[in-house]
Formats: C-alpha cells, sequence, structure tokens
C-alpha cells in the first residue's frame, strides 16, 4: 500500500503543484480564504470524499472525510491562510498540496484498512487561531491522531514551538502645553517609555526561550502637548503555557509599575495565544521512517532551534499529533521573509510537498493497520504533564 501511496503522488505531482502554486499566486489572509477553500475541497470531492464547509462556524473551513467511521480516524491538517503583506511567506500553500495529496493518496490506494480519513482545512493560522477554534467546536473530538507538516530550513520530526500570547496595554493620562504648563499634564507617553524600560530591565531574568517584543501603536498627537493617552501592543512567548504566563504577569507589573510612577490610569489586556507543541514520539518516529524512505535525511533539533508559535501546539495537547518540517531552503534563511516565500514556489518547495504527502499518508497507513500505535500514542500524550 506504500507503494501504491508512492506511484500515486508521483503520478500526480503536477496536479498536485498546479494546486500549490494557485494557493501562492492568489494569496487570501485569515479568514478570507475563499479561493483556497473552494480549489483545496473540490479536489478532494473529486476525489471520493464527503465534504463539509464552514465548520465551527468558520466559513472557509472544511472536514473531507473517506472510509469507515466504526474505525481509527486520522486527521491530516490543511493550512492556507497567507501573510499580511507577504503573501506565502510561511509556506501554507504546501502546506494545503501536501495534505491535499496525502488524503487522495489514501483514498486511492485505501481498500483493506480499518478507518477513516479526515482531511481538515483550517483557517487563520497566521494570528487567527483557526484550529482552535474548531477545537472549541469539537471538530476534534473523534479525531485519534492529527498530524500535517510545515517548511522549514531542516528537516525535523520532534521540534516543538512556544507558546504565546498577547498583550494590549492602554495608559490615560492628562493633555496639557508642553511648553507652558507641562506640570500641569500627566505624561502617558513616559508611563509607555517607563514600561519599555521595565522590560528591559528583566531581560536578564528571562530564560533561553522567553521573548517579549513590543511595538507603541499610538505615542501622542504633537511634541508640544503632554501625550494623554498610549497604547502598545506586546507579543510574549516562551517554551511552555507556564513560563509564558508568567511571563505575562511579569510586563504586566512593569506597565502597573510604571503607570503608578507616572500616576496614570492603566488597562491592561491579555489574549491567549497558542499552545507549545507536544511532539507526540510515537508519531514521529514512524514519520520519520515513512521520510527517510522517500530518501531525506531527518535531524535532531538543535537545542537553540530558532522557533515560533503555531495553533497546532493547542491540537497536540488534545490528541496525539506531529507537525514536522522539511526542509525548502539553506539553513541561513528564515521564515516570514521574501527569501523564504522564494523558496515556497521553487522546486525545493516542490519537493518538500510531495515528501510531505507520501510520508503522511504512509504514516496514516502505520496507524490504520496497527490501532495498538494509536492507543500507545494516546498513552503517551496522556502521560505528558502539562
Amino acid at each position: 500500500m506504500k507503494k501504491q501511496i508512492i506511484a500515486w503522488v508521483d503520478s500526480q505531482s503536477q496536479n498536485l503543484w498546479g494546486i500549490s502554486q494557485s494557493i501562492f499566486h492568489e494569496p487570501e489572509i485569515a479568514f478570507k480564504e475563499y479561493k483556497a477553500c473552494k480549489l483545496l475541497t473540490e479536489a478532494l470531492n473529486a476525489n471520493g470524499f464527503s465534504i463539509e464547509t464552514g465548520i465551527g462556524g468558520l466559513e472557509t473551513a472544511f472536514r473531507a472525510t473517506h472510509g469507515e467511521s466504526t474505525g481509527p480516524k486520522i486527521a491530516i491538517l490543511a493550512e492556507y491562510d497567507a501573510l499580511v503583506g507577504l503573501g506565502h511567506a510561511c509556506g501554507h500553500n504546501l502546506i494545503a498540496a501536501a495534505a491535499l495529496g496525502a488524503g487522495m493518496a489514501l483514498a486511492a490506494a485505501k481498500t483493506s484498512l480499518n478507518g477513516q480519513i479526515q482531511v481538515i482545512g483550517t483557517p487563520a493560522e497566521e494570528g487567527g487561531g483557526g484550529k482552535i477554534l474548531l477545537a472549541n467546536a469539537g471538530i476534534f473530538d473523534s479525531v485519534d491522531a492529527a498530524m500535517m507538516f510545515h517548511p522549514a530550513s531542516k528537516n525535523m520530526v520532534l521540534r516543538p514551538s512556544l507558546a504565546s500570547a498577547k498583550i494590549k496595554i492602554e495608559f490615560f493620562g492628562k493633555a496639557s502645553h508642553a511648553a507652558a504648563a507641562p506640570e500641569e499634564g500627566i505624561n502617558a507617553l513616559d508611563a509607555m517609555i517607563l514600561t519599555f524600560n521595565n522590560i528591559n530591565a528583566l531581560r536578564q531574568t528571562f530564560g533561553p526561550k522567553d521573548r517579549v517584543a513590543g511595538i507603541i501603536l499610538k505615542g501622542g498627537e504633537a511634541a508640544n502637548i503632554i501625550p494623554a493617552y498610549t497604547s502598545a501592543d506586546f507579543s510574549v512567548r516562551s517554551n511552555t503555557s507556564k513560563k509564558r504566563d508568567l511571563l505575562v504577569d511579569k510586563v504586566t507589573a512593569c506597565a502597573q509599575a510604571a503607570a503608578q510612577a507616572i500616576g496614570c490610569q492603566i488597562n491592561v489586556k491579555g489574549t491567549q495565544g497558542y499552545k507549545e507543541i507536544i511532539p507526540n514520539r510515537i508519531l514521529a518516529d514512524l514519520f520519520k521512517s515513512n521520510l527517510e524512505a522517500c530518501g531525506r535525511v531527518v535531524v535532531e533539533p538543535d537545542p537553540n532551534e530558532r522557533m515560533g508559535s503555531t495553533d497546532m501546539g493547542d491540537i497536540s495537547h488534545l490528541v496525539p499529533a506531529i507537525h514536522p518540517y522539511l526542509a525548502i531552503t539553506p539553513e541561513n534563511v528564515a521564515g516570514h521573509t521574501l527569501e523564504f516565500k522564494e523558496y515556497c514556489i521553487s522546486e525545493a518547495g516542490k519537493s518538500a510537498m510531495l515528501d510531505a504527502a507520501k510520508a503522511l499518508a504512509m504514516t496514516a497507513v502505520d496507524l490504520l493497520s496497527n490501532p495498538d500505535l494509536i492507543s500507545k500514542a494516546r498513552d503517551e500524550l496522556l502521560s505528558k504533564p502539562k
């Protein structure tokens, strides 16, 4: 069956690449991925999948199912939203086409396996948390294992991610003429600058994967007016959700101290972002073996590996999951850049997409042909500290 999968993906390589190119050249941002959703669901429907659109209350989400609902249910996840201003500089066109290829290859080869394949279209990974919204709506309640791939600069199956959160901070002071009566004002900008300085003073206490970055959205109206209002957005990340929450508390305390020092009123609004990925080693080992069968060399993540955040992390806390990476660029090329974007439409990108489709489908075969592996993967997840 694995040989059939490899042969099918190779035979459909140009069709899959054409879909990836179409998504790349018509980038759609979070929750607006109408063309990509239509393109993917039409292809899946033509290959024998039952299609549900608008799942979880998200217009551009979908679930395509093939097989029997009585056996294990394996979900292969597709992302297809683009970055604002950059387009597909994260390779979601490749992710979508690989998920599509894996699902259709399984449908073409699935003759003796008991279970169901679900290709789930998950909008808005780039900040919208589509997978979290779908999980809250119960879409993953019956899923036994979930998997996807992501393009990168190395082939890795156990690379984690950072837990993330967002904080909006507002200071409310009192306007006054900066020359005639500065003593009558309460400078909200001073409070904001002090907040940044307080955070910077604490950086020596940060862990190696702690990240705090901020931008001032509103700093005042004119140089000769004491600013009565300022606002800023902060991104907070760490390697676990618990450490992230502690870091959020530190940033909040920095802002509160600044407000007290200047005499401003303050409003802090936190938004929980994404949890860290818990890579499931049972699934990862299977994927690694299948990826190596495609001719790729898999490496262990470096302890200082560059990492971002993804809503796949939240799914990995619910069901056994993997989010492996396949190389499309040299190691010095970072994601979310124009240089990375060029590789997402290159022959290297095409090769990774095809290898990912094969390895995802072959890993699903392993799980469906040996349900004990799913039980072991679930036991592993349950044993992880949360």
